[in-house]
């Protein structure tokens, strides 16, 4: 697996991508973050996406109405002091 390290020196700004059965795969090295699409272009777009939202470029959290508006009351889904599954992490 890729690390965002390698002797030491700082792997901001590189990307990997593979072909995996059918799938293209698009990781950047210094985040971690992994997208695929079916195309190269469409990885490579989802990663942008997918960056930016890690960064905090894009994206908000939702408001509680729009919680609610998809079924979910923001009371009952609150993680609170608990750690995230591993694979969240």
């Amino acid at each position: 697996m890729p690390s965002s390290t390698e002797d030491g020196a700082d792997r901001d700004g590189e990307i990997r991508l593979w072909r995996d059965e059918g799938w293209w795969i698009a990781r950047d090295v210094g985040t971690g973050v992994t997208t695929q699409g079916e195309s190269r272009s469409d990885a490579l777009e989802n990663l942008d996406e997918a960056v930016a939202l890690h960064r905090g470029e894009i994206g908000r959290e939702p408001t509680d109405e729009e919680l609610r508006e998809h079924g979910i009351d923001p009371e009952e889904n609150a993680t609170g002091d608990a750690e995230p599954p591993d694979v969240l992490e």
